[in-house]
């Protein structure tokens, strides 16, 4: 799909978002403000698309992910972030390639590590190629990354986003460690979504904001919109485990005994589901007592409790831009906020 195609798509989907949840005003600004954000992600998709390319597997695997592209909402946090000051410039714009390799590696050993078969809505890198290829893969994409980053010399972004792989090293060690030790225990819970998945979108607006040259104050704002935008995010994330047609495998995270929110909330209630799933557990390809399982977690109300959570953490997202002028940047931010809330996939 071309790229300016495809970021129209993108930003109509947006704007019908917006209106769909009654936000009539935020849509119709994102519908005028249309040439004026998708100039920043047609620069964005540009740069991406000349990533260097190679006859390498390792080199093929990175890209069969890349290129089956993805909603880039990280590398938009940085274009937004960056417009509050000098703009989207080069450095900034070198900055969102960087951040969604980095994402896009940590989808490569995701699915290495869940076993996941498919990856937005296509055969995952790591059923393609092997998963010693997506590994290797996701690896290459970080060392990019961090070089491109190194190389804007933008002080302190280096060292952070090595603070945030760090974060989400040790995120991921903790969720390993628990799983399949159903402990609802809701401080490890929102630890682990902090490290693991909020940690970057706050990366992604502390990088647009010192690339843009914004004072301590915003970028403090726009670190704490990041911070609660992630925890929504990984929220919504976890409620999506029990939809289907999300172009990932259905009752991933719940067959592999990870402590979702979902999860978390329903063995509060319903303490005999611990058991329950502790003994499905012991017998994972039988996908139907999963299915069996999900509705009893739909029954107790957990999904709707992790909604509920999700828009909480929403509007702490909506109230840190309060202290940032207002204009098509906050706007912009704004719906991305709403449209988080009612994404698919």
């Amino acid at each position: 799909m071309p790229v300016a195609l495809e970021n129209s798509v993108v930003l109509d989907r947006l704007a019908h978002v917006s209106m769909a949840r009654g936000a009539h005003d935020l849509g119709q600004r994102l519908t005028a403000l249309d040439r004026w954000v998708k100039a920043d992600l047609v620069e964005f998709e540009a740069e991406l698309a000349v990533f260097p390319r190679g006859a390498r597997v390792v080199q093929e695997a990175a890209h069969h992910l890349l290129d089956l592209g993805g909603k880039h909402l990280r590398p938009t946090c940085v274009a937004l972030a960056s417009r509050f000051g000098e703009g989207f410039t080069a450095k900034a714009r070198s900055l969102a390639v960087s951040v969604e390799l980095v994402h896009t590696a940590t989808l490569l050993h995701d699915d290495v590590v869940d076993v996941a078969e498919h990856r937005r809505g296509k055969l995952a890198a790591s059923v393609e190629y092997g998963n010693a290829a997506a590994i290797f893969a996701g690896d290459w994409l970080l060392v990019n990354a961090l070089r491109k980053i190194g190389a804007t010399k933008v002080e302190g972004l280096l060292d952070k986003m090595l603070g945030v792989i760090d974060d989400m090293i040790l995120a991921e060690s903790l969720q390993l460690e628990r799983r399949g030790k159903l402990v609802a225990n809701r401080d490890e819970y929102f630890k682990i979504v902090e490290g693991k998945t909020a940690s970057l979108f706050r990366w992604a607006m502390i990088a647009g904001a010192r690339a843009a040259g914004l004072d301590t104050r915003a970028e403090q704002a726009l670190d704490q919109f990041g911070l609660h935008l992630g925890v929504a995010f990984q929220l919504i994330d976890d409620e999506l485990d029990f939809r289907t047609g999300t172009g990932k495998d259905p009752f991933v995270d719940l067959r592999e005994g990870k402590m979702t929110y979902p999860l978390v909330v329903a063995i509060e209630r319903q303490p005999a589901l611990q058991a329950q799933m502790e003994e499905t557990l012991q017998q994972p390809d039988n996908t139907a007592d999963f299915a069996a399982i999900a509705n009893t977690i739909r029954e107790t109300g957990a999904l709707v409790a992790t909604r509920k959570l999700a828009e909480e953490h929403a509007n702490r997202a909506l109230e840190a831009l309060s202290i940032l002028p207002e204009g098509p940047a906050r706007d912009a931010l704004e719906t991305i906020v709403l449209a988080s809330l009612e994404r698919k996939s």
